[in-house]
């Protein structure tokens, strides 16, 4: 194999190549350097898809999906003229679902690039204080809460994050991006060895569209995602382990009950 197509290149990210096509590949991006980087934030990218949708992932399949629906009404429509232009609509859908995911990933947008460009600056700037990391401390985390959510036009809960380790420490309101509602809300946590953790919320973008995002920004691991709701980019320099436990608390909670932030496979 002397030429790798970027097809070969994605599938190898997806783990999806036999052990004598893997070798070949990376022996070709040992020699190519671009084309490491590029199969590595691919496989970064992967993770952090499954990192934000591992509980809708574990759901079943709902009834609309199941095959012997999905063939049943293939087959009813074959007697219409439009019948077959609509089962291959209904199976390239479902053929896409995956790559509809990763499309906002490997095309991101410049909304959301300035906001995690906020976040990552934000979050470098507080965690390093120490009396005035945050504006209102976690003693007083219901006028926190009511506070923000005031200020961002939406109702913003304070994540609990025990499970993964961490506290709250407080949160303060930021200027923001004028898309984004001109405002924004940095909520700090931290771990019983210092670490910090910060998530940065703003009010829904103009067009209200779902996106998912991952960067590495100045040392920093950030998970962004969007939808008619808010914006929010969780950033730290936590192992990625950890960093990918914290995400994913954050958004479950964050999002829970809202429907504007379901995957669309969901039934």
């Amino acid at each position: 194999m002397s030429q790798i197509s970027r097809d070969q290149l994605m599938a190898y990210a997806d783990g999806q190549l036999s052990p004598d096509e893997r070798t070949a590949v990376e022996a070709y991006l040992v020699a190519n350097a671009d084309a490491a980087a590029e199969v590595a934030l691919l496989q970064r990218q992967n993770d952090a898809i499954r990192t934000l949708f591992a509980p809708a992932g574990a759901e079943n399949v709902p009834v609309r999906l199941k095959p012997q629906r999905l063939s049943a009404e293939i087959g009813r429509r074959r007697g219409q003229p439009w019948g077959w232009a609509a089962a291959a609509v209904v199976l390239l859908g479902l053929g896409l679902g995956a790559g509809w995911f990763a499309r906002p990933l490997l095309d991101p947008n410049p909304a959301s690039a300035t906001l995690i460009a906020d976040a990552v600056n934000a979050h470098a700037v507080y965690v390093a204080e120490n009396r005035h990391a945050v504006e209102v401390g976690s003693d007083d985390s219901e006028h926190l809460s009511t506070w923000l959510s005031n200020r961002l036009d939406t109702t913003l809960g304070m994540p609990d994050l025990t499970a993964q380790g961490f506290s709250l420490v407080g949160g303060r309101l930021l200027p923001g991006e004028p898309d984004a509602g001109g405002r924004a809300a940095q909520l700090m946590y931290e771990d019983a060895s210092q670490q910090r953790v910060t998530i940065y919320v703003t009010a829904a973008l103009p067009d209200g569209k779902p996106a998912y995002q991952f960067a590495s920004q100045d040392g920093a691991e950030a998970f962004y995602w969007a939808n008619a709701r808010i914006t929010c980019t969780v950033v730290g320099t936590l192992p990625e382990a950890q960093m990918k436990a914290v995400a994913g608390a954050v958004y479950s909670q964050l999002t829970e009950g809202d429907v504007s932030s379901r995957p669309p496979y969901r039934g």
